[in-house]
């Protein structure tokens, strides 16, 4: 029987959706965060359930080649990046892997993944950036904590998030701005926020704050300025609820726009605070591509796009379809949209605002129906509602993207059980230094 608190000698057989390594002590399953598969490591037992449990690093025995030393100082104690002890070779592969064991668990068969293509340098990706502030300080979560790990660079993001976002607290910190405490629901400051249109080098600062009050205000703004003076767009946004959900409803314009212009492409995409907007510009091209060759549009097709965000999918395919209808709950985001199509001079877009179980059940009623649909649904996937409307409308393809192989692989086996067959799936690597992975699934009616 595996004890809590004792140490072992572990052979790392597998590894985690996490990246976490897996040991089997005489049966017993334990995952081992920073463990490598193909390694022999001493681990002390921090947790023992009755089926599995988990254990503490605490020498490598025998290192695996797929091993690096991370860049980031603090890696491990930070909850941003968890892959970082692999090199960049051994994370493709531990995604595909990922990916390909997932489905296959749900459909009994291992699905073709093509390839999965990742990045020339895999860092410095991210165009958006949520900094939490507390205790006077500014970082980012520990892993499934809200313990502050305070870090002097990220890898991850963009250069200029990291350092406007470290002068920016500064200036608030030293214009009396105090820290909100969870506990108390008291302070004004709680999120820094950073976008970065990286093609249009525009950039906009969203500062969260409990309340509407900002003492200060016009000195803080003025700072910022002249710290900044190309700074597009200084946002604060309201957000004095209760609640682990970073932005609230509301948002004040302080300076300059109230949204960036950023170009996939050859579209510009107008993004406002509230709107999603995929985090890693260079690998969302190559995402639209690959969706844009598995749909193979002549320029007759009907198109729905679903959770469509601010359109650029409706968009990058306008112009080989005859008409795309793109659905958004986002009331701001769909306002982005039809503004998008508007600058890009696409007039076969339509946008409608709503849950897309409600939306997608009402075109289909109304007798709009579509040739092929794409799907890009948060990490909880797709209803069971918009589940069944696709497979009533039974469109010739479905090219269904994810950022969550779980719920994938859930969606997908409701999908292909009678509609659908699975054809193809391509991977592209957006989240460098991190197990999320993006799926793109080419599924054919049956």
């Amino acid at each position: 029987m595996v004890e809590k608190n004792q140490d072992y000698e572990v052979d790392i057989v597998d590894m985690g959706v996490e990246g976490e390594g897996i040991a089997k002590i005489d049966g017993y399953t334990t995952f081992v965060k920073g463990a490598i598969k193909g390694e022999k490591v001493k681990i002390k037992i921090i947790k023992a359930n009755k089926d599995f449990g988990y254990g503490k690093l605490l020498e490598i025995k025998e290192e695996s080649n797929a091993r690096e030393e991370p860049i980031c100082p603090v890696f491990g104690k930070c909850g941003g990046c968890n892959l970082q002890h692999l090199n960049y070779e051994a994370q493709l592969l531990h995604k595909v892997n990922t990916v390909s064991t997932t489905i296959k668990k749900q459909l009994g068969y291992e699905p073709l993944i093509s390839e999965i293509i990742g990045m020339g340098i895999p860092y410095n990706y991210r165009n958006k950036a949520q900094y939490p502030v507390g205790d006077g300080k500014i970082g980012f979560y520990s892993d499934r904590t809200h313990h502050l790990v305070e870090n002097e660079t990220c890898y991850i993001q963009n250069t200029l998030s990291d350092r406007l976002s470290k002068k920016v607290f500064k200036i608030l910190k030293d214009n009396g701005i105090t820290c909100y405490d969870e506990k108390t629901g008291k302070g004004t400051l709680r999120h820094i926020i950073t976008r970065v249109a990286v093609n249009t080098n525009q950039f906009m600062l969203i500062i969260v704050t409990n309340g509407k009050q900002l003492k200060n205000k016009e000195k803080i703004i003025n700072e910022i300025i002249q710290n900044y003076p190309t700074i597009t767009s200084i946002i604060q946004n309201i957000n004095d609820k209760n609640t682990n959900i970073i932005l609230g409803e509301k948002c004040i314009t302080l300076y300059g726009e109230d949204f960036i212009i950023d170009k996939l492409g050859d579209y510009k995409f107008k993004i406002s605070p509230l709107s999603f907007y995929q985090v890693n510009p260079v690998q969302t091209e190559v995402l639209y591509n690959i969706a844009k060759e598995f749909a193979g549009l002549t320029g007759q097709e009907t198109i729905f796009d679903l959770y469509c965000g601010i359109g650029t999918i409706s968009i990058f395919m306008a112009d080989k379809c005859k008409k795309t209808y793109g659905v958004e709950v986002v009331q701001q985001a769909i306002e982005n949209a039809k503004e998008n199509a508007e600058m890009n001079e696409v007039r076969n877009a339509e946008f409608l605002v709503g849950e897309v179980e409600e939306i997608v059940p009402k075109l289909y009623k109304d007798g709009i129906t579509a040739d092929i649909i794409f799907v890009d649904p948060p990490r909880k996937g797709c209803d069971d509602v918009t589940l069944k409307t696709i497979m009533e409308i039974k469109p010739e393809k479905l090219i269904y993207i994810s950022c969550n192989p779980a719920t994938l692989a859930r969606d997908l086996k409701i999908l292909t059980k009678d509609c659908f067959e699975l054809k193809e799936i391509k991977l592209v690597d957006m989240f460098c230094q991190t197990s999320h992975v993006e799926s793109v699934c080419l599924l054919c009616r049956k």
